[in-house]
């Protein structure tokens, strides 16, 4: 078994001063089922007092009523971004009535049998909020409504353009030296986000927390979990159920060759996909017996944001633009990176070491060399994350690189060593300790496997006898949590500003009539 040598451990040139880094800005985008004090899902609606989902900018929510979705603005600071998303969830917990609680863990609270009872996300009468829902409806009846009940953590990071221009200066590549500032920064970005899939073994190692699942989460469906305790299902060295295949999978997405190799293939991937007409989406029918559309299309993705990736090329889009678009006019803008459980010990769902750790290590993805990333590595690297979801603790666990495979604990190892001396850098810039400990406490969760979360998370569901209780103790935690953080004056009525604006939009949304649902639908499809 040989040494991993893909992705060299000393990335950072000897020509890169820490102030290049300044200006980095980075966001958080949180999930939450809210649930029942009897632990099953909520069937109330999404609390008025927080304004509308449609339109509020920082309290949405997702696939269901119940999953709240809290965005935090890009702050200059790991600290900043998370007291914004603490400022959210004390907002949001003010709000909850009888009894209802923020669910802490990835993988969703208690189901009932009937699938129905997921109710999709509703964004009032206007279009724009019919059709929102609608792809929801098509998202249930194309994979099940269960799938889309899971939480994550979605880590927004970009880097100031100082990084990119210096970066170009230095490049021996002439064609790339002659590129615009913008195509060079999708470049780079591209490069980031091959690596990051290269490496995502590796986050779901250290940062994997869905180890086990509630029995309710596999009615009806055949899986290859064992019982933990009355109730709960696991694997004994699992990390990361979620980004298995248990989790949020589109069989229909694997044919659609699309590959990060560069933007504007990345594109024209995606366009395919949305114009291509999949014949078991096609089965389905597009309306049910009565004449109500039951999806957007039968194209393998109803709309652009169905395409499942670990990480996202993003811009900002502009009013009236698609994401694609966005990207086409003003390229890569910022990376989400999509591959984070929620972390259940957290009342906000992460903490500064995760986030330090994630920033350590997109600057680890971005400086290193990254070859284009086509199906037969992705099939590794495929091969690779399995592993890692269903037995990434276990003392034998393996990864494919290079043409041959290595104790998963060396191919980590190496990397971590790289990833440590971009946190210096990082600390450099932020005059902190913050990046090179978050390293430190990976290490530990490398050196010693019941350090890591999903062992933290196995050893308290069978303390407490089950999912069910070890989530709603961990909810109850985190609601006093919440009920202790103070909010200051400003920020009280910032919110309420917010909600009462929120409302005022969608009011404005729903008295367009120019178009009925039908014609609206009719122009899209």
């Amino acid at each position: 078994m040989k040494q991993p040598s893909t992705l060299s451990a000393s990335v950072i040139p000897t020509w890169v001063d820490a102030s290049l880094f300044k200006g980095m800005l980075r966001g958080i985008e949180r999930e939450s089922l809210r649930m029942q004090s009897n632990g099953f899902l909520s069937q109330k609606n999404h609390p008025k007092a927080l304004g509308s989902a449609l339109t509020h900018p920082h309290i949405t929510t997702d696939y269901a009523e119940a999953l709240m979705e809290f965005i935090t603005t890009p702050h200059g600071s790991i600290e900043a971004a998370l007291n914004e998303l603490r400022d959210i969830h004390t907002v949001v917990h003010q709000q909850l009535e009888d009894g209802e609680r923020l669910w802490p863990l990835s993988m969703p609270c208690m189901l009932d049998d009937n699938e129905e009872n997921i109710r999709l996300a509703q964004y009032g009468t206007s279009n724009i909020g019919r059709f929102k829902t609608l792809y929801r409806h098509g998202l249930g009846v194309r994979y099940g409504r269960r799938m889309q009940t899971i939480s994550g953590v979605h880590y927004n990071l970009s880097f100031p353009d100082q990084l990119f221009e210096a970066l170009q200066q230095h490049e021996s590549n002439q064609q790339l030296k002659q590129l615009s500032l913008q195509d060079y920064r999708s470049h780079r970005y591209f490069g980031l986000i091959r690596n990051f899939i290269r490496l995502t073994p590796l986050v779901m190692y250290l940062l994997g927390a869905s180890p086990s699942v509630c029995r309710c989460f596999l009615t009806g469906r055949e899986h290859h979990l064992l019982p933990l305790v009355k109730g709960t299902l696991y694997l004994p060295e699992a990390t990361a159920l979620r980004m298995g295949r248990l989790g949020y999978q589109n069989s229909a997405q694997k044919q659609l060759g699309i590959y990060y190799n560069d933007l504007n293939s990345y594109l024209q991937g995606l366009q395919k996909a949305v114009h291509t007409p999949y014949p078991q989406f096609s089965d389905l029918g597009l309306d049910n017996a009565t004449g109500e559309p039951i999806q957007i299309n039968d194209h393998v993705l109803q709309i652009e944001n169905e395409y499942y990736s670990l990480v996202r090329p993003k811009q900002v889009p502009e009013a009236g633009e698609t994401p694609s678009q966005a990207l086409q006019n003003r390229g890569v803008g910022y990376v989400e990176l999509r591959a984070v459980d929620v972390n259940p010990y957290s009342p906000i769902g992460i903490d500064e070491t995760t986030a330090g750790f994630l920033e350590s290590l997109a600057l680890y993805c971005l400086l290193n060399e990254s070859p284009d990333l086509w199906a037969d590595e992705q099939e590794q690297i495929e091969r690779n994350q399995t592993e890692v979801v269903n037995r990434g603790r276990a003392v034998n666990a393996q990864i494919e690189a290079d043409g041959s495979t290595h104790a998963l604990q060396d191919w980590v190892q190496q990397h971590l060593k790289g990833v440590d001396d971009c946190a210096a850098i990082l600390d450099q810039m932020q005059h902190s300790a913050l990046y090179q400990q978050s390293v430190q406490v990976m290490q530990q969760r490398l050196d010693h496997v019941d350090n890591t979360l999903s062992a933290h998370v196995i050893s308290d569901t069978l303390e407490h006898g089950g999912t069910w209780n070890f989530g709603s103790i961990m909810a109850q935690q985190h609601a006093q949590y919440y009920a202790a953080h103070p909010l200051s004056n400003d920020r009280k009525d910032y919110f309420e500003q917010l909600a009462q604006s929120s409302l005022y939009k969608q009011q404005q949304l729903e008295q367009d009539h120019a178009l009925s649902f039908e014609e609206y639908l009719a122009q899209y499809r």
